[in-house]
Order: C-alpha cells, then sequence, then structure tokens
C-alpha cells in the first residue's frame, strides 16, 4: 500500500472573486488541499552500492595473484556481509558458485535483516573471476534486487543463447532471426551504417560460425574473454561503442543483465542452451521449455528493480578499484527501474576510519 502525502499550496485572491470564509487562510489565500502525491520510498540501489563496493575492495587485492577461488571467496564472504545489514527480507533466487564450484552465495539463501520488503536478490560477486585472477580488464561485483517471485530461475541449465541492445535499439531484435537481419535492424535503429556497428561476443569455439556470420554481414566485432553481463551493460553506454551482444553465456548472467537492462529501457531475449543430453533432459522433466524465447520481463518481472556494479579492474565500463597508502577508490554503476535513474559514484574510502568498525578486513 503506497504512502501518501497531503500537500497545501496558498494562491493569491482576485479582487472581484468570491471566496467562502472556510477556504481563507491567515495570509488571505486560498488554501487548496492535494492528495495522493506519493511520499518517495527507500532507495535500496544505494544501499546496493556499499555491497559491490565490498565485494570489489576485498577481492581487488587478488587482482593477478592466479588463485579464482581465493577472488571468490573474498567477494562472497565481503559481500554476505553488507547484505546481511539491508532492512530487507532477501531471498538469493540467481546465486554464484555452482556453475564454478566456487565458494557460494548460494540459490535459497536468505539474506537481510528480515523487516520487508520482501526481494528476489540475484549475486554475481566477481563477474570475471578468471580476468581478475589474471589481471585482465572488465571484472565487475554485481547484485540486484527486485520484488520477491518476479526474478527467473533457470534451474538445472546454466547457460543460455542471447541477444542484447540498449535503449535506443528496443523493438529491433529477434533471437530467432539470423544475425544478419538482426545486425541490419540494429543498426537502422541506432541510425547507423553496418559496418558502424560493433558486436560483442564471448570468444569460444562454439562462436565460430556466429563470428564468421557476423564478419560476413559487415559489423565489428569485440571479443570478450569472460563477462557478459559487461557486455550487456556496453550496449546502453554510448561511450563504449558497443551496439550489440550475441551468443551463449551464462544463465544467472542473463537474469542479471535483464535487471539492468530493464533499469534503462534495454532489451535481451533469450533461449535456454543445454550443454547436453543429460542437462536437456532434466530440464524437460523439471518443466522447461527449451524452446521459448525468454525476454526482459520473463526473466525479471519486477517494476522496482535496483541494480549496483562496482568495478574491480579497469573497463569499458568502469575504473578498477585504485589502492594508495591509507585506503582506495572505487567506481560504481548504480540504477533504478521505478526513477530510470543511473548513477555513477566515484568513492574514496579511508581505513583509518572504516576499519574502526567493518568486520572485512580491506587493508
Amino acid at each position: 500500500m503506497p504512502q501518501y502525502l497531503e500537500h497545501r499550496r496558498r494562491i493569491s485572491i482576485p479582487d472581484d472573486e468570491c471566496i467562502n470564509d472556510d477556504q481563507l487562510n491567515e495570509e488571505g489565500g486560498i488554501v487548496i488541499q492535494q492528495t495522493k502525491q506519493t511520499i518517495p520510498d527507500r532507495n535500496l540501489a544505494l544501499e546496493l552500492v556499499r555491497v559491490t563496493e565490498a565485494a570489489a575492495l576485498a577481492s581487488g587485492r587478488w587482482m593477478g595473484r592466479g588463485d579464482k577461488i581465493g577472488v571468490d571467496k573474498a567477494a562472497v564472504d565481503a559481500m554476505r556481509l553488507v547484505l546481511n545489514t539491508i532492512e530487507m527480507d532477501g531471498v538469493i533466487v540467481i546465486g554464484e558458485g555452482e556453475k564454478d564450484e566456487a565458494p557460494m552465495l548460494f540459490n535459497g539463501e536468505s539474506l537481510g535483516t528480515g523487516a520487508p520488503p520482501q526481494v528476489d536478490i540475484a549475486v554475481d560477486p566477481v563477474e570475471g573471476t578468471s580476468l581478475l585472477a589474471l589481471g585482465q580488464p572488465n571484472a565487475l561485483a554485481v547484485v540486484a534486487l527486485a520484488e520477491r517471485g518476479t526474478m527467473f530461475s533457470p534451474g538445472p541449465i546454466v547457460y543460455m543463447d542471447k541477444i542484447a541492445v540498449g535503449p535506443e535499439a528496443r523493438g529491433a531484435i529477434d533471437i530467432n532471426a539470423p544475425i544478419a537481419v538482426n545486425i541490419r535492424n540494429v543498426a537502422r535503429a541506432r541510425g547507423k551504417d553496418i559496418d558502424d556497428l560493433t558486436v560483442v561476443i564471448l570468444d569460444r569455439e562454439r562462436h565460430i560460425k556466429l563470428i564468421q556470420d557476423v564478419r560476413h554481414a559487415g559489423a565489428r566485432i569485440r571479443l570478450l574473454p569472460h563477462g557478459d553481463v559487461a557486455g550487456g551493460l556496453m550496449t546502453t553506454i554510448e561511450s563504449t561503442g558497443i551496439d550489440l551482444l550475441v551468443g551463449i553465456g551464462g544463465s544467472p548472467e542473463a537474469v542479471l543483465t535483464a535487471c539492468a537492462l530493464k533499469c534503462v529501457g534495454g532489451e535481451i531475449q533469450t533461449k535456454l542452451w543445454p550443454r547436453n543430453e543429460n542437462e536437456k533432459r532434466v530440464a524437460l522433466e523439471e518443466g522447461y521449455d527449451l524452446d521459448r524465447i525468454y525476454r526482459t520481463d520473463d526473466l525479471c518481472s519486477g517494476e522496482n528493480i535496483f541494480f549496483a556494479a562496482t568495478g574491480i579492474t579497469d573497463g569499458e565500463l568502469l575504473k578498477g578499484v585504485r589502492y594508495f597508502g591509507g585506503g582506495a577508490a572505487t567506481h560504481t554503476l548504480v540504477m533504478r527501474s521505478r526513477s530510470g535513474t543511473s548513477r555513477k559514484i566515484e568513492a574514496t574510502h579511508r581505513w583509518d576510519k572504516l576499519m574502526q568498525f567493518s568486520l572485512i578486513q580491506f587493508d
């Protein structure tokens, strides 16, 4: 039930207009009562900034040290600790670790203080564990929240075929159409020539034919070693030069990408992609439709979605964590679907202050 604020405003009265005494205030102005002006509710997105900052600060110490498990554990421990301080009744729908067999925030785990609101949570404490372990670009700490029961759970299927665009090309994509058709339609929607268009694809053997088809269509390609949440986000930010994301990537990352794209008006279409006959059989037994197109609202149907991502290593989207003698600096993207607001926050963290109360050993 929304809260409402009674709003009163005062206007002047023309000399020749008749006004009843009960409409006048002490200053001789009319009092007009207006109701149903909604009070802004709590912006959980800003609280999520602390979550992704903590994960980035803790895991950033492991950059280039070659230890994926150490990277994940540092981020998971920090993210869990801060999520549990937020006034919410949260349940993880999209967790981290099951696919990678790493330390995890597991599906079904309850987080927060237990007080309302009830929310679904999607997390990727380090999107690009290999990137961070090798000191490569575009590693992010990512989290999203939405109303309870609105996030899609991909169950046993850990991969999806995807196509995603930013708001300017919304409505121009069709995952069942040939890639050349999608490229042509996105170029038209973006007001570009085809050879101006840049398509981002994960650099995988399974994408050899897709890459050949994109090249044949005449578009440019940016191959990513890891990180298709970052790739999806790039389509929404003009300065990255990315127009379209295509290819097969993680199912959890598809839900996180949908949350982000819904905040800014972009679009994603996906189809479940079983890796083998056993995965296909289990999915069918659990009632999943392998021919269905899962669109943005199918992946997250919420209307009050919160999304945050903090850079761990430098990338097109965000700067990575910068450590200095007495602290560190972070760069975070935070968005909310209800307001359509997107913010970039540059923060400085001082160890002499932070370590007085933090349970996370940042320094």
